[in-house]
């Protein structure tokens, strides 16, 4: 056998070796978006992913995930929203988790795609029934924080902004060719 493909078969194996712990471990557990204020497990960032995606699929343009506004969500609560907003956020995430898994009896991350907009719509619904007192709980405003900033960021990505409107700095063009009909003398 030649040397240098023994090395070299060698070199793999062993690269793989020190690969494959890392990706057989599956920590779910483990947070993939390192925050400063917020502290949020893996579930729960898989919870506000798919609350975003519910509220932004995907049809023939890009949804929330493809764009990565999940990642603008966090982003945003976690550096502009005060502190009291952030508790509110997180007491909400629980309150919400709580009435999904009372509604369902499973988690939101578990739920069909046309179950997550239900209830997502049912939360719509709830908000605009006058004198409704389930309107003003921690779930529904988590829910409108999320919705919020998920269309803030939407609006402002780089994608709607080049595809979907062409922004222009300024409106109108200059165009020295414009046909003008002349006057009928009176």
């Amino acid at each position: 056998m030649n040397r240098r493909i023994a090395i070299r078969n060698m070199a793999l194996i062993m690269g793989s070796a020190a690969l494959l712990p890392a990706c057989l471990s599956g920590d779910k557990g483990k947070p993939i978006v390192t925050l400063k204020q917020l502290k949020l497990d893996a579930a729960q960032e898989n919870l506000v992913s798919n609350l975003c995606e519910t509220i932004l699929p995907k049809t023939s343009t890009p949804g929330a995930k493809d764009l990565g506004i999940n990642l603008f969500v966090f982003k945003m609560i976690d550096d502009c929203f005060d502190k009291k907003g952030q508790d509110d956020f997180l007491v909400g995430l629980e309150e919400f988790e709580t009435a999904v898994d009372k509604k369902y009896g499973k988690s939101f991350n578990d739920l069909t795609v046309a179950e997550r907009s239900a209830f997502a719509n049912d939360i719509e619904k709830q908000s605009k029934v006058p004198n409704n007192k389930d309107k003003d709980n921690k779930a529904n405003g988590f829910y409108w924080a999320v919705k919020g900033q998920t269309v803030f960021g939407y609006t402002t990505s780089k994608y709607f902004m080049t595809e979907q409107i062409v922004y222009e700095l300024v409106p109108g063009r200059y165009n020295a060719m414009f046909p003008v009909k002349k006057k009928a003398a009176v």
